[in-house]
């Protein structure tokens, strides 16, 4: 999601414009944003959408007929190494996930970086000027291919010793389960969706040993590596990027679940059969977690058209947070919105 240039051609205005009718679907690396405008970085596991939030927060305002604001772009966690986040910006190491995100937020200035996107709320160690504004709500199950070995409904205890390496086999959950080896796969370390299931597992996030019984793939919430058709294989998976992927049409090469389904834990369906959302009950328990847009503290009190532009779209009054444009893109790629007056808070770290 990258920013506009605010000098954007008229045909470029136009085609903005004619989003709003009819959405247009959003690009990964967009063109180069421009100094003024307001750049993020971060976590994967919401990339996709503030892709299409940024290009309907754009196409609204070229609607409007404004041409100076600032305008929003959001880069990927993945693709090339290096990134020029914004004109004139020095080249940095493209921030992959909440972690590296909020460094690079800490680290460089409104030049470089405006906001991250984040998927933990703050944490001791955090930098007092980060401001946390809640955003949505997502949550982490794990899933396994269509016709594989794997039940329809793990506990979190069997969950806990299977990425432990305590259970290996699934005959050792019970005599009514088949004889083969269970293969638990975890997306990339730093990752957003590995650190939150692991999290909740009670589990602490470090780099895969040689011989343990754990397997890496190459990315998050995607089930096209050939690992994961495998029928013994299990791994983290956001519910909310499944949903907005089978259930909101926003599944693309390289970004789709395949054969993959996310399964029942602790007899909780992370997904609502009949309404295709997070469920409530799912949404309730360890495995759920808000989702931040992370910013400082000084741009975002300024009366700059920066620190305005933020506070017009990440605001409790703003354009994400309001039920005629940004609650409507949430809730198709899958994520719950927040209640009123919570979207758009902000919490210090």
């Amino acid at each position: 999601m990258f920013r506009l240039a605010a000098r954007a051609a008229s045909a470029l205005a136009l085609a903005s414009a004619l989003a709003l009718t009819a959405t247009t679907p959003a690009l990964a690396d967009p063109p180069q944003p421009a100094a003024t405008d307001i750049v993020g970085v971060g976590s994967g596991v919401t990339a996709a959408l503030f892709n299409q939030i940024s290009t309907d927060y754009n196409a609204s305002l070229a609607a409007a007929g404004n041409t100076t604001s600032p305008r929003l772009y959001s880069w990927d966690a993945t693709g090339t190494t290096y990134i020029t986040p914004a004109a004139g910006a020095v080249p940095i190491i493209r921030p992959s996930g909440t972690k590296n995100g909020i460094t690079t937020l800490d680290y460089t200035d409104s030049n470089t970086v405006d906001f991250v996107r984040s998927n933990r709320p703050p944490q001791p160690g955090d930098i007092p000027t980060d401001l946390f504004v809640p955003l949505a709500k997502d949550a982490v199950s794990w899933a396994a291919p269509t016709g594989g070995n794997a039940p329809g409904d793990l506990s979190k205890i069997a969950l806990n010793n299977i990425y432990a390496c305590a259970i290996t086999n699934w005959r050792q959950l019970g005599d009514a389960f088949p004889d083969a080896t269970i293969r638990p796969v975890l997306p990339p370390y730093g990752t957003d969706a590995r650190r939150a299931f692991l999290q909740a597992l009670g589990l602490t996030d470090r780099p895969v040993m040689p011989g343990s019984c754990l397997t890496e793939v190459a990315q998050e919430n995607q089930g096209a590596d050939a690992i994961l058709h495998d029928p013994n294989a299990i791994v983290p998976y956001s519910v909310a990027h499944y949903i907005g992927q089978v259930y909101g049409g926003h599944a693309r090469p390289g970004d789709e679940p395949g054969a993959l389904v996310p399964r029942s834990l602790d007899g909780i369906r992370p997904v609502d059969p009949v309404t295709h959302v997070l469920s409530v009950a799912f949404g309730n328990t360890s495995f759920a977690y808000a989702l931040f847009t992370v910013v400082r503290q000084s741009e975002w009190n300024a009366t700059s058209p920066q620190g305005t532009a933020l506070r017009d779209i990440f605001g409790r009054n703003g354009w994400i947070c309001r039920s005629s444009s940004g609650l409507p893109v949430l809730r198709s790629y899958g994520f719950l919105p927040l209640p009123v007056g919570a979207c758009g808070s902000s919490l210090h770290a």
